[in-house]
């Protein structure tokens, strides 16, 4: 039976090896040699002008940025307000001889805006006492501890 199988697999090969050429595929100078066109990305300086602002009255989140940037100067500002009631305003610029820099002002706005939220009302528990605990003799083991 391996016999066969092996003189299955010569026969194969050998009608392989008929139908090939066996001169060279010779194709036309064009096709073999492509042109190399390389093309180089020149990054222009960023520039943009961006803005956004959230007003949430049911959990008091309120706060806004503006920011602007041509070439390597960025200047902007952001106001958020505080916990205590202060609404706090960033005046901020940067750029590659200064680096950051901002300015901070804390201003009140008489109110705070911390949402006031129920007392939670605690429960006494009934029994005062201190539960008595097993002696460490008498407690079981757990089954992974047992030899």
């Amino acid at each position: 039976m391996f016999s066969l199988l092996g003189l299955f697999i010569i026969g194969v090969g050998a009608a392989a090896a008929i139908e090939l050429p066996l001169s060279p595929i010779y194709h036309s100078p064009a096709a073999i040699v492509k042109p190399l066109l390389k093309t180089v990305e020149v990054e222009a300086p960023a520039h943009y002008d961006f803005s956004y602002s959230v007003r949430d009255d049911h959990t008091g989140d309120i706060k806004s940025q503006t920011e602007s940037r041509k070439g390597d100067q960025v200047q902007g500002q952001y106001t958020l307000i505080d916990a205590d009631g202060y609404l706090r305003t960033v005046d901020y610029t940067s750029d590659a001889h200064n680096g950051f820099n901002a300015i901070v002002r804390r201003d009140p706005l008489g109110q705070k805006v911390v949402k006031q939220i129920a007392p939670i009302k605690v429960v006494q528990p009934l029994a005062l006492g201190v539960p008595k605990l097993l002696a460490p003799a008498k407690l079981p083991l757990p089954l992974g501890l047992y030899h």
